[in-house]
């Protein structure tokens, strides 16, 4: 599901990650008393009144002439272009510095709401220091305290209503899909072939694309988003600047995406690099399809098909669930029956199952395979439910969790595929002790 993104960005030391926390209501960013603690950009959901939204924490902001400071620096405007609202956090104790206002110069150009608000603000005294932050020029600034939570509730609904009002209806009208893999297996040509014009450039050359391209099409009545990602390198290979970035792009393209098409190459067979992309969306819990492109390349005989199929499911064990699509983006065979895969695989990603169902197949299925016993002592498996989408998540009560094996985990993942369509989505199960 596609959600309106929120930035935090402002100098080292202010208290980004600490904020970043205190929204999400977790520690899931490091938190530190000295700056450049943060470097990468780290991503989570947060929802204020219903409101869900992306946020993202960024290192600080600086124009030292040294390598980090330049990654931090282009991480952080990675960020800001990603983002529908932006969070400019200053600090009280600072007043005014010339970094805030040089960091104001760079947000004035985006074109984007600009939330102004200042930290450690932590009592009255503190908060009426904040009008010297006027002269920023983004309107009233907000005191908070990260750490106490003060002002943290005006913050949020201030956010709320700076929020894209569209995105959401936008969204449900729509299915958001990208299209990833290593550089040159043809990502640019099938997206051009599937909105019919030259959408993104094309050339033989590796790593042609640099940026994440969002296109809008529709296809008989269903409305899609696709995006077109730079080619994802090993860690090791990527060398220049302007690619190491599109990597970062297209990861946050498979974070955005409903279903993923990991196109593989049938003239050069599987790579390692196939692997550890698909594994990139796998770990996002994405609907995945597998896109074979350059089928009209290699010789064939009748079992063709069969034979580059079996390699596939073993070398990618993990995606046994995902669908495969041998097309040419040359000839356009069978890249008509994308679309209408992507949106069959992003229901089975919205599909749920009521309990009494779940229930029934658990009953059946503890006839047919007996639970484990571990050290003595046999798992009970009391109840299940269906706790959420994007990926399908059950919930399953029983005596002790840790007595629930990846084996009947498995067992339980391919009952409910042999029961209900849940082809193309991953299914993730969740042992809980009963009360």
């Amino acid at each position: 599901m596609v959600l309106p993104v929120v930035a935090i960005v402002g100098q080292p030391n202010v208290g980004k990650s600490t904020l970043f926390n205190r929204i999400i209501n977790q520690r899931l960013a490091i938190v530190e008393d000295k700056p450049g603690v943060t470097r990468d950009r780290n991503y989570a959901q947060a929802e204020w009144l219903g409101h869900k939204f992306d946020l993202i924490d960024t290192g600080g902001i600086t124009w030292e002439n040294s390598n980090i400071e330049e990654e931090i620096r282009a991480q952080a405007e990675i960020a800001i272009e990603e983002a529908d609202v932006i969070i400019f956090l200053t600090n009280v104790a600072n007043h005014v510095t010339n970094l805030d206002e040089r960091i104001a110069q760079m947000l004035y150009q985006t074109k984007k709401p600009v939330i102004l608000a200042v930290n450690k603000a932590d009592n009255p005294e503190q908060r009426m220091d904040i009008y010297d932050f006027y002269s920023l020029g983004f309107g009233e600034p907000i005191p908070v305290s990260s750490v106490h939570g003060t002002g943290i509730g005006d913050l949020l609904d201030q956010i709320v209503q700076s929020l894209p009002k569209d995105l959401e209806q936008n969204d449900k009208e729509q299915i958001s899909f990208s299209v990833i893999g290593r550089p040159n297996v043809g990502k640019s040509s099938i997206v051009n072939r599937l909105v019919g014009e030259n959408r993104v450039i094309v050339n033989n050359e590796e790593g042609t694309t640099r940026d994440a391209v969002d296109t809008p099409f529709e296809t008989d009545g269903t409305k899609f988003r696709i995006v077109d990602t730079a080619g994802i390198r090993r860690r090791g290979k990527v060398y220049e600047k302007t690619e190491k970035y599109s990597v970062m792009r297209a990861m946050g393209a498979i974070e955005h995406s409903d279903v993923v098409c990991l196109v593989l190459d049938a003239s050069t067979g599987i790579r390692e690099q196939d692997k550890h992309v698909a594994g990139y969306a796998h770990d996002a819990g994405r609907g995945i399809i597998i896109v074979v492109n350059k089928w009209d390349l290699p010789k064939k005989t009748s079992n063709s098909g069969k034979d580059f199929e079996q390699i596939i499911r073993a070398e990618f064990q993990y995606l046994d669930y995902a669908p495969i699509l041998f097309v040419s983006a040359k000839t356009g065979q069978n890249l008509a029956k994308i679309p209408e895969l992507v949106r069959r695989v992003s229901h089975n990603q919205q599909q749920r199952i009521k309990s009494s169902v779940l229930n029934d197949l658990l009953l059946e299925t503890s006839k047919l395979v007996p639970t484990p016993m571990i050290k003595g002592k046999r798992l009970r498996v009391y109840y299940m439910t269906q706790v959420s989408t994007n990926p399908p998540t059950f919930v399953v009560f029983v005596n002790d969790p840790e007595l629930m094996h990846f084996s009947y985990q498995r067992f339980l993942i391919n009952q409910l595929r042999e029961n209900f369509d849940f082809s193309g989505t991953p299914i993730k199960i969740i042992a809980r002790k009963r009360k």
